[in-house]
């Protein structure tokens, strides 16, 4: 068993990454996987885009693709960080489901994420997609 931390994070497909994602994230994310002291896995949130107000989903497959590339060029090594399309884990529909079952709305209520999205269906699980 590995002595390091798992670190998890993601970010949507919903439009071109930017010089804010990098400083926000990405950068970070770099940081940590060449410290050595993480098990990292960065997901492409392809489903979150979808409960985030994205009209234009026929895009959303090529800015994966994309993603993925800004992912690398940015410095993630795929031999040492996993870069995972959220869609392709089937195990995540499942587990969303599960969670569904058993998560109070209220702690859902308590997510800032959540609270800034707004009122349709997709979203009232949006805290544990």
């Amino acid at each position: 068993m590995s002595d390091k931390k798992v670190l998890l994070s993601g970010m949507q497909p919903s439009g071109a990454l930017h010089l804010g994602n990098y400083e926000g994230a990405l950068r970070n994310w770099v940081e940590l996987q060449n410290s050595g002291k993480y098990e990292m896995f960065n997901c492409i949130v392809d489903w979150h885009a979808l409960t985030s107000g994205f009209e234009d989903t026929e895009k959303i497959v090529p800015r994966v693709y994309e993603m993925a590339a800004d992912y690398i060029a940015a410095g993630l090594d795929p031999g040492k960080t996993a870069i995972f399309v959220q869609s392709q884990v089937k195990e995540h529909a499942e587990l969303h489901l599960l969670l569904s079952m058993i998560t109070p709305i209220g702690w859902l209520e308590r997510v800032p994420s959540y609270k800034d999205k707004g009122d349709q269906l997709g979203l009232d699980s949006y805290g544990f997609l």
